[in-house]
């Protein structure tokens, strides 16, 4: 069978019926063979008997959640492509040729673009202003900016792929996310990705739709975020550091003055907090990525496992020695002189500028130590894993 066209459905009786026969149409007018799947996730309103009297393939999925309804129709295809959109009649199933198309030419995903960005159009009244002008174009510059993806409509529930290509991409989210994720982990494993225009028509529900914008539009950024650690940790995490790496540099042989402002070991206080903070953040970028990819959830980042295997466990523990060693023996440099005062007050703040940076380093040591070990955990050996 050349195309498997799946609808996911939750009480969609007002418009399921049109989106059936329009998607038969659609299959007859590009002259290939094709089944129609309603994946129904719970339906109450006799969706299902709809279905079935339309000809269609019921596939009912007990788990809840856009995903999990896509993810059970997609996984019951029998089609070598697979062709998904909502069954509110927004999309027109009639007009899939371009798709078909594109996926004859060899690509992986072949992406549908309402913008008018991308030569798409928004039908008056077929999407929220909100989503228009705010989570969309925000959302797909996120997505474009953290993955260099093509897309320019990241969100369109119109798309085609093929089922190799669904199987390579290993998609696990079971809310609205799951769209988001089929974006990034396309791109992430390098298909073949494309995008063509299409029409949004506003749907035929007399309903709200299940879509609730801000909950669902933190669902994506959260996801977003989450699956990119370079941008939720390694980025922020190398700015916060270098800044304060060079803030304590500087103040640790004095004072610095510019115009009324004088910066002073109150300044070197928070410069070492900050390089404590950025020095953390790094860590868990690598913790992050290397979990992830261990767990199949990014594909691995040659630079990176070109650093982690320079850097061994051992190599780390012996930084992180050498470095608590050398923040002790400031420390207790520090202590000497105060002994020599007879343990009486010192100058304020040569004193402090001596024990901000040893008690640091000595920080900053143990952050080494510990997070080798555990970078070592992370790559132990497992079952499966080798």
């Amino acid at each position: 069978m050349d195309l498997s066209i799946v609808m996911p459905c939750l009480n969609e009786a007002e418009t399921l019926a049109t989106c059936i026969r329009k998607a038969r149409h659609g299959i007859e007018n590009a002259g290939i063979t094709g089944e129609i799947i309603i994946a129904d996730n719970g339906s109450t309103d006799g969706s299902q008997k709809i279905a079935t009297r339309e000809g269609a393939r019921l596939v009912p999925v007990a788990q809840k959640g856009y995903g999990n309804a896509l993810r059970g129709g997609i996984e019951a295809a029998s089609g070598k492509w697979i062709l998904m959109a909502d069954a509110d009649d927004s999309y027109d199933f009639s007009k899939i040729q371009p798709f078909i198309d594109h996926l004859q030419q060899g690509f992986d995903l072949v992406m549908g673009c309402r913008m008018p960005a991308g030569g798409g159009t928004v039908m008056p009244g077929a999407m929220p202003w909100k989503h228009r002008w705010i989570g969309n174009p925000i959302l797909t510059y996120i997505g474009r900016l953290f993955f260099k993806s093509p897309a320019r409509d990241f969100h369109c529930g119109m798309r085609a792929f093929t089922k190799d290509a669904f199987n390579r991409m290993n998609l696990r989210t079971t809310g609205m996310e799951f769209a988001s994720e089929m974006v990034i982990k396309a791109t992430l494993s390098g298909l073949r990705i494309t995008e063509l225009p299409i029409t949004l028509h506003p749907d035929g529900r007399s309903r709200s739709p299940h879509l609730r914008s801000w909950r669902d539009g933190w669902r994506h950024l959260r996801f977003m975020l989450l699956f990119s650690p370079r941008w939720l940790f390694l980025i922020p995490g190398l700015a916060i550091s270098l800044t304060g790496l060079a803030g304590l540099s500087f103040l640790t042989f004095g004072r610095m003055i510019f115009g009324k402002a004088v910066l002073d070991v109150g300044t070197m206080m928070v410069c070492s907090m900050l390089l404590l903070i950025g020095t953390q953040l790094l860590w868990l970028a690598v913790f992050t990525r290397d979990f992830a990819v261990s767990a199949g959830l990014l594909p691995p980042n040659q630079r990176l496992q070109k650093i982690l295997k320079a850097f061994s466990l051992e190599s780390g523990l012996i930084l992180g020695s050498i470095m608590t060693l050398a923040g002790g023996i400031w420390l207790a440099i520090a202590f000497l002189d105060w002994q020599t005062a007879g343990f009486q007050g010192l100058n304020y703040g040569d004193n402090l500028r001596r024990i901000i940076p040893a008690t640091t380093l000595i920080v900053l040591g143990i952050q080494f130590l510990f997070g080798s070990l555990f970078l070592g955990v992370l790559g132990l050996k497992t079952v499966g894993r080798e």
